[in-house]
């Protein structure tokens, strides 16, 4: 296959869609990189806010909730400790961009075209299978918490309206349904390259809602005048000690989910111009974003626990119930929605090119794969429609929002997805394919360091999938499905 096979005119729309091909460098060209690609228009800053709309996503609504499991030592401690290893293995990561040499090697353009390049046999199929299973899972997680912040918007509103006198119960499926309609129409965008809007104002987004939930956090603590909580987290009494050990685990599958970007790194980084080299510019989105978002972590997770203690909720921004002012809640909440709707793009973005570049490979002359159909809009110019694509990501969203109304557990999900992702896509492969890359002998001191990384975390992945599968079995024992309401 190559990029002048007119039967493939469609992997040429979509940056994610092709596989790595050597092509002759074209340096001198203006339009065009080294491999024969429109120029990439990426820096530091879009690729920042790219990091960051993945990464503060629902995920920072539960840590007030991890750190009451932990408390206030080992809460924090193992946040900090979950951002080191994150922006180290993502250095890692981001040197395996280009294969060889870091300023002229072939491109990867996906995270499987890495491990491809640098593993290759059964490994890239077992890559492939656990990071689109964990961007399925995230679009599920996604949908759960926007029907959530949806529904507390309504909870809200109405109990104002009736003075406290109406329970206000809601059903959740409806805002999942709501949420899912959206999603179809923004999973329309062809790519990952003309997300980069959706990504900003998703950026904006997390602040104004993280911000708002240490704001009420910090009010809370005020209003009451006492700092909650205790060095060892949830006392033995509120829960018994098997469900504590349980939930400590759990807490570590949420702060792994709060941090895990790594799965869609190297296709933020091939939006990245360069020179300078696109490691190091990615060295400098990570250290940025992990950086702000730790800090962030840092004093909502902390000040929600402050404000709570033992009993932090699940989602911190319904812990505050039908605080007043009622409207700044209903702000966050919507807030948490408008960012959820472009952080699930920018996660299913990969997954949607790689079975689109693998149809167009296996069927090159289908007209209803690679037929790009130019549809006029008044003042806008046109846009490009594809019927694949069309049908395709229609029935994805349509799958994940029934999945979602199956199983609407907010925070047993965050935890699963969490501790399944973290080891083998934030650790396992960036070292492996590290070791690799840079020839890294085996036994060595460097080697055996990277390595004792590695099981210690796959320690901690099993640990927190193990109280995150707990949490679901009781969760289970009470539930109906479909009728899910607050």
């Amino acid at each position: 296959m190559t990029m002048g096979d007119n039967k493939n005119q469609m992997l040429q729309h979509n940056q994610v869609f092709d596989v790595s091909v050597n092509m002759p460098p074209q340096g001198g060209s203006k339009c065009f990189d080294d491999d024969g690609r429109l120029k990439r228009t990426g820096t530091v800053w879009t690729a920042s806010a790219h990091i960051i709309t993945a990464v503060i996503g629902s995920g920072v609504l539960s840590l007030a909730w991890a750190i009451a499991q932990l408390g206030w030592v080992a809460g924090p401690a193992v946040m900090f400790l979950f951002s080191l290893v994150t922006y180290y293995t993502s250095t890692l990561l981001s040197a395996c961009y280009r294969s060889n040499d870091p300023d002229t090697g072939k491109r990867n353009y996906t995270y499987m075209d890495a491990v491809q390049s640098n593993l290759g046999g059964a490994k890239v199929k077992i890559c492939g299978y656990v990071q689109y299973l964990n961007l399925f899972g995230v679009a599920i997680g996604y949908t759960i918490a926007s029907s959530i912040s949806m529904m507390a918007i309504k909870r809200s509103n109405c109990f104002h309206k009736s003075g406290g006198k109406d329970p206000c119960h809601v059903n959740s499926n409806p805002y999942m349904i709501a949420f899912g309609i959206a999603e179809i129409i923004f999973s329309q965008i062809p790519d990952f390259d003309q997300l980069w809007w959706l990504s900003i104002v998703a950026a904006v987004m997390s602040f104004t809602y993280s911000t708002i939930g240490l704001a009420l956090g910090i009010a809370k603590v005020a209003e009451t005048g006492t700092i909650m909580g205790s060095m060892t987290g949830i006392s033995i009494g509120t829960v018994t000690e098997t469900q504590k050990m349980w939930r400590s685990f759990q807490a570590l599958g949420d702060i792994a989910f709060a941090y895990s970007y790594s799965l869609i790194l190297i296709e933020i980084q091939d939006t990245v111009r360069s020179p300078p080299s696109e490691a190091k510019t990615m060295k400098k989105a990570t250290i940025i974003s992990v950086a702000v978002t730790t800090l962030f972590y840092m004093l909502c997770g902390c000040m929600g626990y402050a404000a709570f203690g033992d009993l932090s909720p699940g989602n911190l921004l319904t812990g505050f119930g039908f605080y007043n002012p009622y409207w700044l809640l209903d702000i966050a909440n919507a807030a948490i929605v408008v960012h959820l709707v472009g952080a699930y793009q920018v996660y299913c973005q990969p997954l949607f090119a790689f079975v689109e570049k693998a149809a167009a490979k296996k069927y090159p002359e289908s007209e209803f794969i690679s037929r790009e159909i130019k549809i006029p809009i008044p003042g806008l110019g046109h846009c490009n429609l594809n019927l694949f694509r069309l049908v395709w990501r229609t029935a994805f969203v349509i799958v994940t929002t029934v999945i979602s109304m199956l199983l609407p557990f907010f925070n047993d999900v965050v935890g699963l997805l969490g501790a399944l992702g973290f080891w083998p896509l934030t650790v396992y492969f960036p070292v492996e394919m590290y070791i690799v890359q840079k020839r890294i002998p085996k036994w060595s001191t460097r080697w055996l360091c990277l390595q004792i990384l590695s099981v210690a975390c796959l320690i901690i992945t099993i640990a927190a999938a193990a109280g995150s599968i707990a949490g679901v079995i009781s969760d289970l024992k009470i539930y109906k499905p479909f009728k899910t309401s607050y």
